[in-house]
């Protein structure tokens, strides 16, 4: 199995309304996210890869035209964009593009990670 990566980067705000008014992410705050695609193949393609990385530029004007500098509970629609449903979000979107798309990991802080593998 081959497996490859790209990493994106986007800020942007969001609130988990759905919380206990005392918890800081009741609280409107942002993040600078780091997104990781995967995508996996067990043969490689005619030129040698699992996907030519510069297919993937649909992904990077989705992410600056639709999530940088946007508030995420607006694009998506609900109060509950935590990383786990944002990972799962970008996923859906890949996937419905690239066969090829196994995960999707979303960090919001140096610290954690949250992804998305179905």
């Amino acid at each position: 199995m081959y497996r490859i990566t790209k990493e994106f980067h986007f800020s942007a705000s969001h609130r988990l309304g759905h919380l206990p008014d005392d918890h800081p992410c009741a609280r409107l705050h942002g993040h600078n996210y780091i997104v990781e695609v995967e995508l996996s193949a067990e043969h490689l393609d005619t030129n040698g890869f699992v996907l030519d990385y510069r297919e993937l530029t649909p992904l990077k004007r989705y992410i600056d035209e639709e999530l940088d500098h946007r508030h995420l509970n607006d694009v998506f629609g609900h109060d509950m964009v935590t990383s786990e449903k944002l990972a799962q979000e970008i996923y859906d979107w890949c996937h419905a593009r690239w066969q090829q798309v196994s995960a999707v990991r979303v960090s919001e802080t140096p610290k954690t990670w949250a992804e998305y593998r179905p």
